[in-house]
């Protein structure tokens, strides 16, 4: 079929906008209005270009295939060794079939501004679909896409790091010197573990140890700023890290946040300097996240002014202490029983060495021995045999003895006491949330980074394969994880800034739900991405030049460090119902109307047959439609939730029953609470900026991270009738799209990280 000069103008356009059927109605609309508009068409180009763009009866497979042959024939006769505009190839095709006296036309600046200004009404003013063009109609000729972005990834970069922008480039500068450098082949845990020591004193000396206390003590004051280290220093080596947390965030945290003066002034400055080393001991064989019912006790014996610390079971012996084989001293969480009465749990210094090293009478401890990663951390057990130690060695913020031997605290309620003083330690839940995206960051730079090398499969010419990047499964693999590390950036600075700023109680009650239920995300997200990241590098992501078997081995234990992530969720849900509950106390009968309106609004969601089928690209890249969608999944949890919980009480079921029927409704609750939660703090941010590319830029992963999280829980919108077929359908095709338009940037999102080429320790992208 011929078609007229003008038609061939907007071939290129047609046939990439259509190669991917991914048109929406709204963008049709918009299209053919505009189509209406363009000067150079004559009514019978009008009508038949209005005509492909019914999307009702899009073109026919014959009418593509002819399509891509009259292009084909226009692209032989064209020079295109030079990457070329779809603008500038549908001109040269017009000239090629316009007469000699009509040629000059199509050289005029406002045909050409009216076709550009078609191209990007369509959408396809980017590299991509310019590959698209090339990779179909001219193979031989195809070229691969520009390395350049659309955005200056420095500035990306200042907004990730943020505040403590400065502080971060510190740490990395250290962490790039020489002394930091581990071999690949150094897996002997023994010197590993040496090695690792020595770099924690090089990072106490340089003042980063100390940095959470008071100037008086060595330190700089700034909580922030001691998180800000420790995501950081999760670009480096993931042992270091982790003696870096339990030495200065773990036990120094305990001293500083459970002690008081004499504890400051007597251990802070030497376990700053790391002339003091410390262990953490919590967790026992027999008790993990159940940390109220731990079997340690420490009984005080008023005539000699004691306590006496004893494991009275096999399984009361600490279990998994980080710094157990280096540590002369441990933070010991046990039951406090005075005269008789047990009142909870606290924490005891006790001493575990003496200056030469040896373990002292009473204490046994014993190695761990080999894990699945983290060997450069010497993990033990430890047990107590009635070991002795002064009574100023308990850690007395939240409860103490008196010169009469008798239990005093300024709380008096035990279990608000024991909340208030595990919430005292929620800084360990944050920091290693924070770790957990930079461990995801650094495998999404590596697997990308290669994915822009590799080439596999010969699709584009005889002589040259395809990048896998530029395939679909490898971006639909790789690129929601690359926006949630964006998107959880966000929602992490935020839980750091209220973490920080806590000081009521109800703010620090807040910070512990917050932090419980973005610990779980970030850990299970850095989890599933590194597994995602080595599986797209193929058999050079198994092979530990290349880092991503460290980076897998090494994070799997987040999920369990600081609570298991599904007692933390469990935690989360608990502080909703809560909220939830204390609402209707406080508030009465505007109480009652807020709920009974939001039963009503949550109802007129799940019916109104609109909103539930509106598959517009617009509506459906529109920030509210991901509010509202995320606002209603937790709400409508929440109400049936708490309509189970009802139901059952009401039946007589005991409590415990009650909760262990519902515990998957309380993670579904929690998990919903916290994607909504990621979702508005990346808003909020967004919000913030002025227009630029680098806003743009971010836009783009906020939609992609929410379109992401409604088609993975696509289920549960349709089974709730919040979503239609076709739209469930729709976010899909909008989201291939969203994937195409990040492809030429991405190798700019994974640079604006900003981790330095010296900490990525993988050869394949060297």
């Amino acid at each position: 079929m011929n078609y007229s000069p003008g038609v061939l103008s907007v071939l290129p356009i047609f046939y990439v906008g259509w190669s991917d059927s991914v048109l929406s109605p709204s963008e049709m609309r918009a299209i053919q209005a505009f189509i209406e508009k363009i000067p150079h068409l004559s009514d019978d180009d009008k009508q038949l270009l209005l005509l492909w763009t019914d999307q009702r009866h899009p073109p026919s497979k014959e009418t593509f295939a002819d399509w891509a042959k009259i292009l084909q024939q226009y692209a032989a006769s064209l020079d295109l060794s030079e990457r070329k505009k779809l603008v500038e190839i549908g001109i040269e095709m017009a000239k090629k079939a316009a007469s000699v006296a009509d040629q000059k036309n199509w050289d005029s600046a406002q045909v050409r501004q009216s076709i550009e200004d078609f191209e990007q009404k369509m959408g396809l003013n980017n590299a991509l679909s310019q590959q698209t063009f090339y990779n179909a109609i001219a193979p031989h000729n195809a070229l691969e896409i520009s390395q350049e972005v659309a955005f200056d990834t420095a500035q990306l970069q200042a907004h990730l790091d943020g505040s403590f922008a400065d502080l971060k480039q510190r740490t990395k500068t250290l962490l790039a010197d020489e002394t930091f450098r581990i071999p690949t082949d150094l897996r002997q845990k023994d010197e590993l573990r040496q090695v690792i020591l020595e770099q924690c004193r090089q990072l106490a000396r340089q003042g980063l140890g100390a940095y959470t206390f008071p100037i008086e003590y060595g330190g700089s004051a700034s909580t922030g700023g001691s998180t800000a280290i420790f995501e950081t220093l999760a670009m480096g080596n993931l042992s270091l890290l982790i003696k870096y947390g339990v030495q200065f965030g773990l036990f120094g945290g305990a001293v500083y946040q459970l002690g008081t003066q004499y504890h400051h002034e007597k251990y802070l400055n030497a376990l700053g300097k790391l002339d003091l080393a410390g262990c953490f001991a919590m967790t026992e064989t027999g008790h993990g996240s159940n940390v109220r019912d731990l079997e340690t006790t420490a009984t005080y014996d008023h005539a000699t002014r004691t306590l006496v610390v004893h494991s009275p079971t096999e399984t009361a012996g600490k279990e998994y202490i980080g710094n157990a084989l280096h540590s002369q001293m441990a933070a010991v969480f046990c039951q406090l029983v005075v005269n008789g009465q047990n009142h909870g749990i606290h924490t005891v210094l006790v001493p575990l060495r003496d200056e030469q090293h040896t373990v002292l009478e009473g204490i046994t401890i014993k190695d761990c021995g080999y894990k699945m990663g983290l060997n450069g951390v010497d993990n033990g057990r430890i047990w107590f045999n009635q070991v002795r130690v002064p009574v100023q060695n308990l850690l007395n913020r939240y409860g103490d003895i008196d010169e009469n031997g008798q239990y005093q605290s300024p709380i008096q309620n035990p279990s608000k006491r024991f909340f208030t003083m595990l919430g005292a330690l929620v800084g360990g839940r944050v920091s290693v949330a924070l770790a957990s995206n930079t461990a995801a960051k650094k495998a999404l730079d590596i697997a990308i980074r290669y994915a822009l090398k590799r080439r596999q499969f010969k699709t584009l010419s005889e002589d040259q394969e395809t990048l896998l990047l530029d395939y679909a499964t490898h971006q639909e693999r790789l690129f929601p994880l690359l926006a949630k590390s964006y998107a959880l950036t966000f929602a992490l600075e935020t839980l750091r800034q209220k973490f920080v700023g806590s000081t009521a109680l109800d703010d620090k009650r807040e910070v512990e739900a917050l932090a419980a239920g973005l610990k779980s995300y970030a850990s299970w997200h850095a989890t599933a991405t590194i597994q995602e990241c080595r599986e797209a590098c193929g058999g050079k992501g198994y092979l530990t030049e290349n880092e991503l078997p460290d980076l897998k081995a090494d994070t799997d234990i987040f999920a369990t460090f600081e609570g298991d992530n599904y007692v933390l969720l469990q935690l989360l849900a608990k502080s909703i119902l809560t909220d939830f509950k204390q609402e209707f106390s406080d508030g009465g009968y505007l109480a009652i109307a807020r709920h009974l309106l939001q039963r009503a609004s949550t109802k007129w969601a799940e019916t109104n047959p609109f909103a539930a089928n509106n598959t517009d690209a617009e509506h459906l890249l529109d920030p509210d439609f991901h509010t509202d969608a995320l606002r209603h999944r937790e709400q409508k949890l929440l109400f049936t939730l708490s309509d189970r919980m009802r139901s059952f009480m009401a039946k007589k079921v005991n409590p415990n029953e009650i909760f262990v029927r519902t515990q998957t409704h309380l993670v579904a609750l929690a998990m919903a609470n916290v994607e909504r939660f990621i979702n508005e703090e990346f808003l909020k941010y967004l919000q913030t900026l002025p227009e630029s590319p680098e806003k743009a830029a971010l836009q783009t992963m906020q939609q992609c991270f929410a379109l992401d999280a409604l088609h993975r829980d696509r289920a549960w919108f349709l089974e709730n009738d919040y979503f239609g077929g076709e739209k469930s359908k729709a976010i899909r095709k909008v989201l291939e799209k969203l994937y195409r338009q990040i492809r030429p940037d991405a190798l700019g999102y994974v640079e604006a990280f900003g981790i330095p080429a010296v900490l990525r320790n993988a050869e394949i992208v060297a």
